[in-house]
């Protein structure tokens, strides 16, 4: 049957508009969640030091502040049920539920950090009684991080009803490399901000400015998901099956699924923890002034600026996304054994940085396209979420261990012993090593596809 109704998405122009859209909503989120990392050396700093900067928290509290970012996602299953909410609801909805939450916990999280409460302290749960400027920024954090997990696994699904059949791993990889912009500028930017406007709040308020600018952004994509959805129906021959508890069954147990689930645990487990810790590494053990620290672990994101779309370009055309994959997880490891050596120069360290952006640039080009092989469309969004969800537990858990584990070796003129937190990160590394093989072996059983291109000829 003939029809004259033609999708947006059909057209390259529309869709690379409706990923742009997206993607700088994204860019700003990336840009506030690792806002704070860079600053690190002044929230610990002794109150009142640092020409007036230093906030005195310890490291077991910033360590649980940058765990925050999940609490919500993990334990009160928020991230799982807009999972449920995007599938049943639709993108519409949901994406701006999600980046209104955004806005919100960073206008919480700037108050907090912006406002002197005294010796005042406060009950956290897995923290105990921290500062109460420390709890206050953490819960808007922890708001903040149920809005932007929600927003990514709805930008997720944006690009797969635009770009199946097409350049799905590109547009990924594009929305990837423009997330990392947002790291990268944010490592760069944030601790030399605060010390010309005189307070850690001025990039944190920069953030959330941004946020703002993110919502209304899908605010104007809804007007282009709307018209896609009017055309979508319109030529459909027969109606499309919509999202039932029951289905869930078909999730649960895909065992490949469960595989893709715990390679995003383990590999972003020694990615995001990390770089929370980065720059006062480089500082402690490789020497590096504290004006320019940020800019090495900024190098990361810069580096998968480039790389993931290259290397999503290379799975549309020519697949091998589990191979990606496998590659990615053996150099992460390298990356943090090498950091885990007792040796101290500052070049060995940009190398190991550019070697993990390559690392950082193989992963997400392959493992995220490579979900819609393996779960139908109608599930996608619960999909996504699940995977967010146990992503978040590492998100939350892994950095209030690094925090203790960092006390714990720190000697009594306050310099810090990395070996022990850079071998647990090279731990992460070696089981993704072995989970992304467990992949390749369950994608040849089954059929998935992972190994093949996605573009269709």
């Amino acid at each position: 049957m003939e029809t004259n109704s033609k999708k947006l998405s059909d057209s390259k122009a529309f869709r690379f508009t409706a990923l742009v859209i997206v993607s700088v909503t994204m860019m700003f989120g990336y840009f506030f969640t690792d806002v704070m990392a860079p600053l690190e050396s002044l929230l610990t700093a002794d109150k009142g030091s640092e020409g007036g900067l230093g906030m005195g928290w310890t490291s077991s509290e910033y360590g649980w502040f940058s765990g925050a970012y999940g609490l919500m996602n993990v334990y009160l299953l928020l991230l799982f049920f807009g999972g449920i909410i995007l599938d049943k609801f639709g993108i519409r909805f949901t994406g701006v539920m999600s980046t209104a939450l955004m806005f919100v916990g960073a206008l919480i999280k700037w108050w907090s950090v912006s406002t002197d409460f005294g010796d005042a302290t406060v009950w956290v749960p897995f923290g105990g009684d921290v500062q109460a400027q420390v709890a206050y920024a953490g819960l808007g954090f922890a708001i903040y991080g149920v809005g932007c997990e929600i927003a990514g696994i709805t930008v997720s699904k944006v690009i797969v009803k635009w770009f199946t059949g097409h350049e799905l791993a590109l547009a990924m990889g594009l929305q990837v490399a423009l997330a990392r912009v947002g790291t990268a500028v944010t490592m760069a930017v944030s601790l030399p901000l605060a010390k010309a406007m005189g307070g850690v709040s001025a990039p944190v308020a920069l953030g959330a400015a941004c946020l703002c600018i993110g919502l209304i952004a899908f605010l104007v994509y809804n007007v282009m998901d709307k018209k896609e959805d009017a055309a979508a129906a319109a030529a459909a021959t027969e109606p499309e099956d919509g999202f039932k508890f029951s289905d869930l069954t078909l999730l649960f147990g895909n065992k490949g699924f469960w595989y893709i689930t715990f390679l995003c645990l383990t590999f972003y487990a020694g990615v995001f923890p990390f770089l929370k810790f980065a720059t006062k590494l480089m500082i402690f053990k490789y020497g590096v002034p504290e004006e320019t620290a940020g800019m090495i672990p900024a190098m990361l994101p810069f580096g998968t600026i480039i790389l993931t779309p290259l290397f999503g370009g290379y799975y549309d055309k020519y697949g091998k996304g589990a191979t990606l994959m496998i590659m990615g997880s053996v150099l992460l490891t390298l990356v943090h054994v090498v950091f885990a050596l007792p040796v101290n120069e500052w070049v060995l360290a940009i190398v190991m940085m550019i070697v993990l952006g390559v690392a950082f640039g193989l992963v997400p080009s392959a493992m995220w396209p490579s979900v819609p092989k393996i779960i139908p469309m109608k599930l996608l969004g619960t999909a996504y979420a699940l995977i967010f969800y146990i992503q978040n537990i590492g998100l939350s858990m892994v950095p209030m261990w690094i925090g203790s584990v960092n006390d714990r070796n720190t000697d009594a003129q306050g310099v810090i012993n990395y070996t022990e937190s850079m071998t647990i990160f090279a731990s992460f590394g070696l089981v993704a090593i072995v989970i992304s093989l467990l992949l390749l072996f369950e994608d040849k059983k089954k059929g998935y596809g992972l190994q093949l291109p996605n573009e269709k000829k």
